[in-house]
């Protein structure tokens, strides 16, 4: 699977990269231009997290970014994409309330973004919402261990989640209601490994060990774009913001300078 062979992702294929032994790469982008970079570096799937809570708007937890958000970044990712499997997430409060609710709003997410599945925090409590969103033909991803959007419940982002039997019993409901993967952040890679054992779906891992079948990243996080960011988890494969700070910087004394532009750059 790679973009090199312009072949589009589809969750079939993706489910099934990981039943062959091939490790999943997963990356978030949030807008047309870096989706269409991590596209084009062949990315197995790319996705449209509510991380950009954060990221994009600058918010301190991923909770105020809305579902009229998601769908705008959303549709911007799925223009940009030729090979990718596009996941969206779904934010807070748009699946809580009810499973109808639930569905209705991955019905928008896939509808008005043409993404390819939908992702929502939980386990065994998203049972019932994550059949019912099945029922209605929409993949569903679940996520479990560290789940962003219960930092009020938490206490704190980042916490390492380290509750075996519920790490299990969640990942297992999940598979059992139809999520086509899982998911797991901040877990001990000890215990998501096994987890990743016994289940039947990939396993993406965040800060959970090399045991996973495949591992996502947030996109400027990795390229190290964000500033003060390092969490043990995270390699910066990348300091891109480093090599813009200093280019804008070099524009800014050409231009004062009255070097740029010169007769070359000009008609």
């Amino acid at each position: 699977m790679s973009n090199s062979t312009n072949r589009k992702v589809t969750v079939p294929r993706f489910v099934k990269a990981a039943a062959d032994g091939r490790r999943l790469s997963m990356v978030t982008a949030y807008d047309y231009l870096w989706a269409g970079i991590m596209d084009e570096a062949g990315v197995d799937s790319i996705l449209v997290g509510d991380s950009l809570a954060m990221v994009v708007q600058g918010h301190d937890s991923t909770l105020p970014v809305t579902l009229d958000e998601m769908i705008y970044h959303g549709r911007q990712v799925v223009r940009a994409v030729k090979s990718a499997l596009v996941i969206v997430d779904m934010p807070f409060m748009s699946y809580q309330v009810s499973p109808a609710d639930a569905v209705r709003n991955a019905g928008r997410i896939i509808k008005e973004t043409g993404a390819d599945a939908v992702k929502l925090e939980g386990g065994a409590i998203q049972v019932e919402t994550i059949s019912a969103i099945m029922r209605a033909d929409i993949p569903v991803m679940a996520h479990v261990g560290m789940r962003p959007q219960a930092v009020r419940q938490l206490g704190s982002m980042g916490k390492v989640q380290r509750d075996q039997e519920q790490l299990l019993e969640d990942a297992l409901a999940a598979q059992q209601a139809g999520a086509f993967g899982l998911l797991m952040e901040l877990v001990p890679a000890e215990m998501a490994a096994k987890i990743t054992e016994q289940l039947q779906i990939p396993t993406i891992g965040i800060g959970a060990g090399p045991g996973c079948n495949g591992q996502v990243l947030v996109g400027p996080d990795m390229l190290g774009l964000t500033p003060n960011f390092k969490p043990k988890f995270l390699k910066h494969f990348a300091q891109l913001r480093e090599t813009a700070v200093s280019a804008v910087q070099d524009y800014v004394s050409e231009v004062q300078a009255g070097t740029f532009p010169a007769s070359s750059h000009s008609h």
